[in-house]
């Protein structure tokens, strides 16, 4: 699967939007609503989503998924181009915003914005995904009038995995707890795992000693989890949704320290759009707000699980059996 990270920091434009994207943004009520997405199985899903709820309330759209990388989107929409897309708010903090997790996590206001009021720091209490999202909501309306709506509990970060038959024997539920035991175990994840600063070296920083002899397994990402699967190793270094999660029933970790920032998602909407058509923004929060991790993992593996199905198939499904739309 490709995924999320593959096409983050793409800067150039595709051939078929090149000439588009030099045009001033624009909207009318009268106007077909333009759903865009990136390129991969999740956006396909999410973006598909949001074209069957904006047809159940009666409204024209127009498919502008599959647009490319995040570069490609945010263009698009700051342009006019689309109306609409999925973004997750750690791409929009770190990427389009240019501003560290650390500095949040160090109770900063963003400098982009000196106007911006100061937000609690997670040290002191905060929450560190609910931080993000806001800093990404008040950023996002002042630079380009765009509007974050409800953001998912889902959550796309890398994660650490494991068997659930073995985490239910050795009391797993956190890094913290794994960092006990990690000494005796071997990770499956990628060849540059151990010198990233947010691999094996942001493990042992954060988490401490416990990771310093966990063995790893260089694997491509192809056959992390078959790795997993066939026992050669007890942990994988995975991304939080991806479909193997929920096709494999396996246990997601939590990062209860915060390595990784928040990967949630939310549907970014251009202000005019919403103005326009103003019972948008509950209709697809209640969408939003209903997608798990264990949800989405599993959406995203009737797609590229065996099922092989199309993601425009797994929306309507998952929207006609919730009532989101009419079935």
């Amino acid at each position: 699967m490709i995924n999320r990270r593959t096409f983050t920091k793409a800067a150039v434009l595709t051939p078929a939007l090149g000439a588009s994207l030099l045009t001033v943004g624009r909207v009318a009520a009268a106007d077909k609503i333009k759903v865009g997405s990136k390129d991969f199985t999740e956006q396909f899903i999410l973006g598909n989503m949001y074209i069957l709820v904006l047809q159940d309330l009666g409204l024209e759209t127009e498919d502008k998924t599959n647009l490319g990388g995040t570069a490609i989107a945010q263009k698009a929409l700051v342009n006019g181009d689309i109306d609409l897309y999925p973004e997750y708010t750690g791409t929009a903090l770190t990427e389009i915003l240019k501003i560290s997790i650390d500095s949040l996590k160090g109770g900063a206001t963003p400098a982009a914005s000196p106007a911006a009021s100061p937000m609690a720091s997670p040290a002191a209490g905060g929450d560190l995904s609910q931080l993000v999202y806001d800093t990404v909501k008040q950023q996002y309306k002042e630079k380009w009038n765009l509007t974050w709506l409800a953001r998912s509990p889902f959550n796309n970060t890398q994660s650490l995995a494991v068997k659930k038959d073995f985490a239910g024997k050795n009391n797993l539920k956190t890094i913290s707890d794994l960092a006990k035991i990690a000494g005796d175990l071997t990770i499956s994840a990628p060849a540059d795992f151990p010198e990233r600063a947010d691999g094996l070296l942001g493990l042992q920083k954060v988490y401490g000693e416990g990771f310093d002899k966990i063995e790893v397994l260089p694997v491509t990402p192809g056959l992390k989890y078959k790795a997993l699967l066939d026992d050669q190793a007890q942990v994988v270094l995975s991304f939080s949704t991806d479909g193997q999660i929920s096709g494999y029933n396996l246990q997601l970790l939590e990062d209860d320290k915060g390595l990784w920032p928040p990967y949630n998602v939310a549907p970014v909407v251009r202000q005019q759009v919403l103005e326009a058509h103003t019972d948008i923004t509950d209709a697809f929060n209640k969408v939003t707000t209903s997608l798990t991790n264990e949800i989405m993992s599993g959406l995203n593996w009737q797609v590229d699980g065996d099922a092989k199905k199309e993601p425009k198939d797994v929306a309507e499904d998952y929207l006609k059996k919730n009532g989101f739309i009419k079935g």
